[in-house]
C-alpha cells in the first residue's frame, strides 16, 4: 500500500482484499456475516464500497477470511485507517443525499486518477460542463425532480468541474459524436460558451479530444456512456469501468468487461478524427453560432 493512497484508494484495497479472500475461501457474504454476527447489509456494504470498515472490525475478519500474513495484515489495517481519515464535501450533507454510491466512489476515484477516457455520445461530459450547459442538461429532470434538488446538483456539479480544474494533471481522453457539436443545449449561446470552454482545455492541454464525424464511416457502438479511470500505482487492479445509463450507473471492476470497454474506445478513437481536427469542427461550430 502507498502511503500516499486518497481515502477513496486505501478504501477499494481493503475490499477488494476482502472480497477475493472471501471468495477464494468459498463462503458467501451471509456466512461472513454469520461468523462475524453482523447483519448481511453491512457485508454487503463493505464488499461494494459504500462503507469503510474499523480496523477493530477488519482484523477479526482478515482471519476468518485466512488473510493471517503479518505484513498483509498490517497493511490492510493501515489503509483501513487512511479510509477513515476525511470525508470529501461530496460525502457530506446535502449532497451526499443526491449520489448514488457508484458515483460517491466515482469521485474519490477520479480525483486519484493518472488516466481518464470518457465515451460520451450525446453530450459534454458532466465533468467538463460549463454552469449553463449543465442547468440546461439537469433542467431536463424538472418533472422528475424539485427545483432545490436541481440546484444543489447544479452546485454540485459545478464543484466537481472546478475540483478537476484545481486537481493534479491528469491525462483525459474525450470521444464525442459529431451531434455534440451541434445539439444545442440551452440554446445557441450556452453551447458556443460551452464548445469554447473544450477548447480552452484542450489548449492548456487538460484533456484530448477526438469526434467521431458524420461523413466517414467510423465505428460507433450502441453503448451508454462510460468512463474508464486508471489509478496510479494501482497494479493489477489500476483500471476501473463506470457504466451510466437513464436507469442505472455502476461501478465495473471485472477485467474482462473493463479490457472489452477500453478496446470499443480504442477502436472508435482511432476511427475518430484526430486531436488536431477535432479541435478546428469544435471551433468552426463554436464561430458559427451567435
Amino acid at each position: 500500500m502507498a502511503s500516499s493512497d486518497s481515502p477513496a484508494v486505501a478504501r477499494r484495497r481493503v475490499r477488494l482484499a476482502v472480497r477475493r479472500a472471501r471468495e477464494a475461501k468459498a463462503v458467501t457474504q451471509s456466512d461472513v456475516a454469520e461468523a462475524m454476527e453482523w447483519s448481511l447489509s453491512k457485508v454487503m456494504r463493505i464488499e461494494s464500497g459504500e462503507v469503510t470498515i474499523s480496523q477493530n472490525d477488519l482484523r477479526p475478519l482478515l482471519s476468518y477470511l485466512g488473510i493471517k500474513d503479518r505484513a498483509q495484515v498490517e497493511a490492510l489495517v493501515a489503509a483501513a485507517k487512511i479510509s477513515k481519515q476525511r470525508k470529501q464535501w461530496w460525502e457530506a450533507p446535502p449532497y451526499r443525499e443526491l449520489l448514488t454510491p457508484s458515483m460517491v466512489q466515482l469521485m474519490g476515484l477520479e480525483l486519484a486518477a493518472s488516466e481518464i477516457r470518457y465515451f460520451y455520445p450525446l453530450i459534454v461530459p458532466g465533468r467538463l460542463q460549463t454552469p449553463a450547459y449543465a442547468r440546461a442538461v439537469l433542467e431536463t429532470f424538472a418533472g422528475e425532480l424539485p427545483e432545490e434538488a436541481i440546484e444543489a446538483r447544479l452546485k454540485l456539479r459545478e464543484l466537481r468541474r472546478q475540483s478537476f480544474l484545481s486537481a493534479q494533471q491528469t491525462d483525459v481522453f474525450v470521444v464525442l459524436d459529431e451531434s455534440v457539436l451541434l445539439r444545442q443545449v440551452g440554446g445557441a449561446h450556452v453551447l458556443r460558451d460551452q464548445l469554447e470552454h473544450l477548447l480552452t482545455l484542450i489548449g492548456d492541454q487538460r484533456i484530448a479530444v477526438r469526434i467521431i464525424p458524420f461523413v466517414e464511416q467510423a465505428p460507433i457502438p450502441m453503448l451508454a456512456t462510460y468512463e474508464i479511470v486508471y489509478l496510479a500505482d494501482g497494479g493489477e487492479d489500476a483500471a476501473v469501468l463506470h457504466r451510466e445509463s437513464d436507469l442505472l450507473d455502476e461501478i465495473v471492476e471485472d477485467k474482462e468487461k473493463i479490457k472489452r470497454h477500453r478496446d470499443i474506445f480504442d477502436r472508435i478513437w482511432n476511427g475518430a478524427y484526430d486531436e488536431t481536427t477535432s479541435a478546428g469542427l469544435i471551433k468552426d461550430h463554436a464561430t458559427a453560432l451567435v
